[in-house]
């Protein structure tokens, strides 16, 4: 175990801790202060905390091991489908700002609940949102695990590695909240663009140059630069299906809801979505050509090995302690999604939880204590789920997360601007899209249905449908009119 390697890696979590506690002295003890951060958040920090929050163990771990198994026609459906992204961002981002600033809200359900003034939808959000997030959770604990073991050449096994992991985080984020979460991810989203420029800097230098390395791969290994890619996966209704996945799901992923809510002013989001996409293209880039080139040096792995790929590569070309700093860039990425996990699933279950069914009257200080106790309860929970996992990330996040909260984007979207929208429309629309996809899932429904399509694109159609079938027949009974824009009052 290579002693400069570790040494940077207890310096880096050390600057996690310190920016945790430097944040606490700044923060008030409320709900508001500590799930939002008193939505004090600027441009610069909302958009580095947005893309740190989003670039995840999987962008890692994940990202490089699909790319080994389909290729680099990975690259295309991940990089374009994610800046579109940007897009849907903005639409959702900038309305939920506004109505999070006047009327309050804090949490996702919070805002759709009220807008229809039911708890039923409410809580069918929330469910929604809970059940898909923890997967994801889930995700974070592998890859510190992994990332672990392969810093401490074995001698610190996966499982206590995700324990550390989970420890860490669970520190600073108790004690400093969002403040803590988005300055950690300005330091963490710095060290990830930079650890993954030098990693492929290295991983080609050691192929022969970056030309070559490529040059190999196309002579040695064909469909791995072109599309379908390995394995035939990337048809064109393949492309098509991830390009709507992110899209749609993305916006969903609770960690990011809330950072509209914490930001600044509407110029803050404006500029975070027009950021996006630029950093995206590129950094999303650099695993998948590292995997992709993986093939070349340790062909033949299966199961759960191609998510080692990439520290197995820069192992193979670097000294161990430039290892241990590449490493902490994976670290950066998965405590950046795993700290904005835990603490938005903690103000959901405090404020549409606790509050709304247990304790109406609980204070601002009372719902600060309550929450930072159940980040305590969530890591452990997701720390959990980690140590029993058995699939990779690539099949953790696509079967599972992703899927589920697509569903929620039609309803989120007419939620905000459609006018004639009503709760029994909303409702039917998540119930529908979720057993749509949980007939798919368990292959209960053919899997001729979906034309070739991942699952996604007849779940959104049939949640879509139903949101507007449903809303169309009971759009007499009416919503809370001060929800919606000057020219979308009224609304079910």
């Amino acid at each position: 175990m290579n002693t400069v390697a570790v040494a940077f890696f207890v310096l880096y979590l050390s600057s996690l801790l310190g920016i945790g506690f430097f944040t606490w002295r700044r923060s008030r003890k409320t709900s508001e202060d500590y799930f939002v951060a008193s939505r004090s958040i600027g441009p610069f920090v909302l958009f580095l905390s947005l893309a740190a929050t989003n670039f995840s163990a999987f962008t890692f771990f994940g990202f490089a091991g699909a790319a080994y198994k389909f290729g680099l026609a990975y690259y295309g459906i991940m990089a374009f489908g994610t800046g579109f992204m940007a897009i849907s961002f903005y639409i959702i981002g900038r309305r939920v700002w506004q109505l999070g600033k006047k009327h309050g809200y804090i949490t996702p359900p919070e805002l759709i609940g009220e807008r229809f003034k039911s708890d039923s939808l409410r809580m069918v959000f929330l469910a929604v949102m809970v059940v898909f997030t923890l997967p994801y959770l889930a995700t974070q604990a592998i890859g510190g695990g992994i990332a672990i073991n392969q810093l401490t050449e074995g001698e610190v096994s996966y499982e206590l590695g995700a324990v550390i992991v989970t420890a860490v985080i669970l520190v600073y984020v108790t004690v400093g909240g969002m403040r803590a979460d988005a300055y950690t991810d300005v330091l963490q989203g710095v060290l990830m663009l930079v650890t993954m420029l030098a990693a492929v800097g290295i991983v080609s230098a050691g192929l022969g140059g970056f030309t070559e390395a490529n040059s190999r791969l196309a002579e040695e290994l064909p469909a791995l630069v072109t599309r379908p890619g390995g394995l035939d996966l990337f048809t064109p209704q393949m492309w098509i299906s991830y390009m709507v996945l992110w899209t749609l799901c993305d916006p969903m992923f609770p960690q990011l809801f809330s950072r509209f809510y914490a930001a600044r002013d509407e110029r803050s989001i404006r500029i975070s979505m027009v950021m996006y996409a630029p950093i995206t293209a590129l950094l999303f880039l650099l695993p998948v050509l590292i995997g992709a080139w993986g093939q070349l040096e340790f062909p033949g792995l299966t199961g759960k090995d191609p998510d080692n790929i990439l520290p197995m590569m820069v192992d193979q070309f670097a000294p161990s302690w430039i290892l241990g700093i590449m490493l902490s860039g994976a670290f950066a990425a998965l405590m950046s999604t795993a700290d904005s996990q835990l603490l938005v699933l903690s103000s959901m279950l405090t404020r549409d939880v606790y509050k709304r069914w247990f304790k109406k009257c609980a204070s601002a200080r009372e719902e600060f204590v309550v929450g930072k106790i159940l980040v305590v309860v969530l890591a452990l929970l997701g720390l959990g789920l980690a140590l029993t996992s058995v699939e990779t990330l690539f099949e953790t996040l696509t079967k599972t997360t992703f899927t589920g909260l697509a569903v929620l984007f039609p309803t989120t979207v007419a939620a905000l601007y459609w006018k004639r929208v009503t709760k029994w429309g909303c409702i039917g629309s998540i119930v529908a899209g979720e057993l749509t996809y949980v007939g798919f899932y368990y292959e209960l429904l053919p899997g001729g249905w979906t034309f070739g399509f991942l699952p996604v694109i007849p779940v959104v159609a049939v949640a879509v449908v139903a949101l507007i079938g449903i809303s169309l027949i009971t759009s007499g009974i009416r919503a809370d009119p001060r929800l919606v824009g000057p020219s979308n009052h009224g609304g079910g």
